[in-house]
């Protein structure tokens, strides 16, 4: 399946965090928001909105343990899941 992902990553280490975003969405938009934050933009495919969350915080925790991720999923049917890091907190049906 094919996902719209809109996610807010905040970190103590944005200097460390950065060019490993940049490195882990390549043809994603990545704005820097405040001193340590970050907002990604990018369309993913992936089993589903769950594994491809929990494979992005896990790949961004190996490099700072205290990162946060909140992201926004939109499905191709236009279901929108809101996670904030592991755990599903919003499901929107289309």
């Amino acid at each position: 399946m094919r996902f719209s992902l809109v996610a807010r990553i905040d970190t103590d280490s944005p200097d460390l965090m950065e060019p490993f975003i940049r490195q882990l969405v390549p043809k994603g938009s990545i704005d820097k928001v405040g001193e340590k934050g970050f907002v990604v933009r990018v369309n993913m495919e992936g089993s589903s909105a769950k594994d491809l969350n929990r494979s992005m915080l896990s790949a961004l925790r190996k490099v700072e343990k205290k990162t946060r991720l909140r992201t926004e999923w939109t499905a191709e049917d236009g279901t929108i899941l809101r996670f904030f890091d592991y755990v599903l907190k919003k499901r929107i049906p289309p």
